[in-house]
């Protein structure tokens, strides 16, 4: 990646803006990794009183090591919960694990927007590794060494970066969506009490944030390359 006035004006804000809100979520989960749920009970057991209640009895829940490395998998129906999550009985732990949970009823419900990032995700991994590579890559085959194939190159790489970018943001409702039925569920189930609602909502709404963060990134990657190749023609 070189510099240039598109990095600096499109690209360079959406990364300093991806920053913060990934010191955000952590802040926050920190904050509300302190205090500890009226009900007492761990982000396990959450996981699996919502997964009851809404009739999903072939989803498993596991540990897994790390910090906010919790996630749902689809392929083998396994939430893995990170270790401040799994055992601990804080707010942050519980909006967290119902989150994830979130995601299993997602599947289960087959909720279009997961459906659709799931059938994405091939694609949109190659798309963002090599996409970019091979857009600046035809831009220098066609600046540089005059090669006519530079530019089928180009758009190749641009339509590759694309799908990446429409991965990006089909995330956005997955993660919104997830969230507002962790809440919904964690309230219904007499989980966390109206007050500690608020508390596993700004945990929620600081992790919601690193994803708008990351599609604008992506998205002015995108128009970064696209605008560069028009400046040049």
């Amino acid at each position: 990646m070189f510099i240039d006035q598109y990095f600096l004006l499109l690209v360079l804000p959406a990364m300093a803006l991806s920053m913060y809100a990934q010191f955000k979520v952590k802040s926050t989960f920190a904050k509300y990794s302190k205090i500890r749920s009226s009900k007492n009970m761990n982000g396990r057991d959450a996981a699996m009183l919502i997964l009851k209640t809404n009739s999903i009895n072939d989803v498993a829940v596991e540990s897994v090591k790390g910090s906010l490395t919790d996630h749902y998998d689809p392929r083998d129906k396994t939430l893995r919960l990170s270790e401040p999550v799994y055992a601990q009985p804080s707010i942050a732990a519980l909006g967290v694990a119902a989150h994830e949970a979130g995601h299993a009823i997602q599947h289960a419900r087959g909720y279009g927007p997961l459906v659709l990032r799931s059938t994405l995700v091939p694609t949109a991994n190659i798309g963002s590794r090599f996409g970019p590579i091979m857009a600046m890559g035809g831009l220098f085959m066609t600046w540089y060494m005059e090669n006519p194939i530079g530019m089928l190159i180009f758009n190749i790489g641009i339509v590759l970066f694309t799908v990446a970018v429409a991965f990006y943001l089909i995330t956005l409702p997955v993660e919104f969506n997830a969230s507002s039925r962790a809440l919904a569920n964690l309230r219904d189930s007499n989980v966390l009490t109206q007050q500690e609602l608020e508390g596993a909502k700004k945990v929620l709404s600081a992790a919601a944030m690193t994803y708008v963060a990351s599609a604008l990134t992506a998205i002015m990657s995108l128009l970064r390359l696209i605008l560069i190749a028009r400046s040049r023609r």
